[in-house]
C-alpha cells in the first residue's frame, strides 16, 4: 500500500511572534537544518517519498525551501489552507488535491526523539484505521486529551478546561488508511466552538462507527514547539544527544560535545553541548557556554553566550555583556556592552545599547 505523508505547515505561529512575522517556525533551523526537512526526511526513512504540504501563512518561504523535494529525494505538492479551519480541515484539503494511500499526517512543529518511524512500521503491520501517538504532558489543557479503556481509545476530547483523570495527551502524528473514510468523517464534523474542525472529532467519528483506532504510547520526549521558551527547550534535548564533530578551525579552546561545521572558525571558547554552523566566527574574547546552537554565518565578539539560538547571519558585539536564554532571528545586528540580556528578536532588527 503507498504510503502519503501529509505535513501541516499553514499555522500563523502567533506565540513565537516577533520571529514568526517573517519565519514560520517549521523553517526555522536547529543544528544546521529547518525541522521540516528533519520531519520529511524521518518520514522517507520509512518509504514515504510522496509529501502534500498544506500552507498557509508565508507558504511561499516553504516552496523556497523545499522546492518540489528533489534535493532531499522525495516528491512534494502543495496544498493551500486560505483560512484556518484547524487540523482536519488541513487533512481534508489535502486529500483534495490527490492525497491517496495510507496517510501519515505530521504537524510541522512537533518533533519526537528518535523520529516517528517504528510508529509507522507498527501501524503498517497491524492494519489499524487509525493510529495515534499518545504521551504525558504536565499541562494536558494545552493539547487533544486521550481516554483509554481496557486498552482501547474510547474518548478524545479537545483541549478540556477539567483533564479526565489519568488521560493521555495526543501528540502530533496521525495516521489513516482509507482517505474515503477520512472525508466520510470530516462530512459529519461541524466547527467547533473556536471556529475550527477538530482533529479530535474526526478521529472519535472512527471510534464511534466502530473503526480499528489504535494507539502507542511513546517512551522517549516530545516537543510541540509553540512558544520561545519551547523551542529553546527542544534545542536543548537535541543538544543532549549531539556527538562530538569538528569539521571547521578551532585556533581557541573546546570541551566538551561540540560539533563545528565546516567553514566554522572558533579564536574564543566553546564549552558543549553546542553547535557551530558553516562560516561563523567565535571571536578570541568570547565565551559559547553550554546549550547554544550558532546557525550559518553568525559573527560574535566579545561576551558569553549561554542557553541561545543564534539563527543565521547575525552579527553580534558584545563587549562584556552575557546573553542568556534568547533567541536572535536572523540578519539581527546587536551591541551590548555590558549586563545579563534575555532577548526574542525577529529577523532584520538593529539593537545598540552602549
Amino acid at each position: 500500500m503507498k504510503l502519503t505523508g501529509i505535513i501541516l505547515v499553514a499555522g500563523e505561529g502567533t506565540r513565537l511572534r516577533p520571529l514568526t512575522y517573517t519565519l514560520p517556525k517549521p523553517i526555522i533551523p536547529l543544528m544546521g537544518k529547518p525541522l521540516v526537512v528533519r520531519l520529511i526526511e524521518d518520514l522517507k526513512s520509512v518509504g514515504v517519498n510522496e509529501f502534500h504540504v498544506v500552507i498557509g501563512h508565508l507558504g511561499f518561504l516553504f516552496r523556497q525551501v523545499l522546492g518540489d523535494g528533489a534535493s532531499i529525494g522525495v516528491k512534494v505538492n502543495y496544498v493551500e489552507q486560505r483560512e484556518r479551519l484547524g487540523i482536519a480541515h488541513a487533512i481534508h484539503r489535502a486529500i483534495e488535491e490527490g492525497a491517496n494511500g495510507q496517510l501519515i499526517v505530521y504537524l510541522g512543529d512537533n518533533y519526537f526523539q528518535g523520529g516517528v518511524s517504528n510508529f509507522v512500521k507498527v501501524f503498517m503491520e497491524n492494519e489499524y484505521d487509525v493510529f495515534i501517538v499518545l504521551t504525558r504532558h504536565r499541562d494536558p489543557t494545552r493539547f487533544g486529551n486521550a481516554v483509554i479503556s481496557d486498552g482501547r481509545v474510547v474518548k478524545l476530547i479537545e483541549k478540556p478546561k477539567e483533564p479526565p483523570p489519568n488521560s493521555y495527551v495526543v501528540t502530533g502524528v496521525y495516521m489513516f488508511s482509507d482517505p474515503d473514510d477520512v472525508e466520510r468523517a470530516f462530512k459529519s464534523l461541524k466547527p467547533s466552538a473556536r471556529g475550527e474542525y477538530e482533529i479530535t472529532e474526526l478521529i472519535q467519528w472512527f471510534i464511534d462507527n466502530g473503526r480499528r483506532v489504535s494507539y502507542t504510547v511513546t517512551n522517549g520526549w516530545w516537543k510541540d514547539m509553540g512558544t520561545p521558551q519551547d523551542m529553546l527547550d527542544l534545542m536543548y534535548l537535541m543538544l543532549d544527544e549531539t556527538k562530538p564533530r569538528i569539521e571547521g578551525e578551532v585556533k581557541g579552546e573546546v570541551n566538551g560535545r561540540v560539533i563545528i561545521e565546516e567553514g566554522a572558525v572558533i579564536e574564543g571558547v566553546v564549552h558543549g553541548p553546542a553547535y557551530i554552523g558553516r562560516g561563523s566566527l567565535v571571536g578570541r574574547d568570547t565565551v559559547i557556554e553550554h546549550y547554544v546552537d550558532v546557525e550559518a554565518n553568525v559573527s560574535i565578539n566579545g561576551g558569553s553566550i549561554s542557553r541561545s539560538l543564534i539563527l543565521d547571519n547575525v552579527r553580534l558585539e558584545l563587549g562584556k555583556a552575557r546573553v542568556v536564554d534568547s533567541i536572535i532571528g536572523p540578519s539581527t545586528r546587536i551591541r551590548l556592552s555590558n549586563g545579563v540580556n534575555r532577548l526574542i528578536i525577529g529577523e532584520g532588527n538593529i539593537i545598540e545599547n552602549i
